[in-house]
């Protein structure tokens, strides 16, 4: 079973459509608030859309025919946040033409989470014998 999500989640980063590129464009690399963000990720029996592990978030896009399978994303959504996941779940119409509020509700669903775990700020690495001084004379 777990060859057969990992062939379809490839798949499903082949075949993208237009909004799930569009999005991808703007959460890729890190580029929303420094989180990482994966595409067609597995979790549990099923492959979310995008997901940030570290913010325990997962974004989903739907199209038309999701109208016809409400009670089932119902039942997927109950089950990805009994695994302990928050779930956003936004149109195609509203990615491709309104990014920039889709993006906001994402950042505000990130802030939710606790404090990114980035880089210490101002060289406080160095100051506690972290990894930064790997490599210096």
């Amino acid at each position: 079973m777990q060859r057969a999500n990992v062939a379809h989640a490839r798949a499903l980063r082949v075949g993208q459509t237009d909004a799930e590129r569009w999005l991808w464009r703007h959460l890729r690399n890190r580029q929303l608030l420094g989180w990482k963000f994966r595409r067609q990720h597995e979790i549990g029996p099923y492959i979310a859309d995008f997901v940030c592990t570290g913010a325990w978030l997962i974004v989903e896009l739907d199209g038309g025919h999701h109208v016809a399978q409400a009670s089932q994303d119902a039942r997927r959504t109950e089950w990805l946040q009994a695994a302990g996941y928050r779930v956003l779940r936004f149109w195609n119409d509203d990615v491709l033409k309104s990014i920039e509020s889709v993006l906001e509700q994402i950042v505000v669903a990130l802030a939710a989470t606790a404090p990114h775990p980035g880089p210490l700020p101002g060289g406080e690495r160095e100051k506690e014998g972290g990894a930064a001084r790997v490599g210096r004379a």
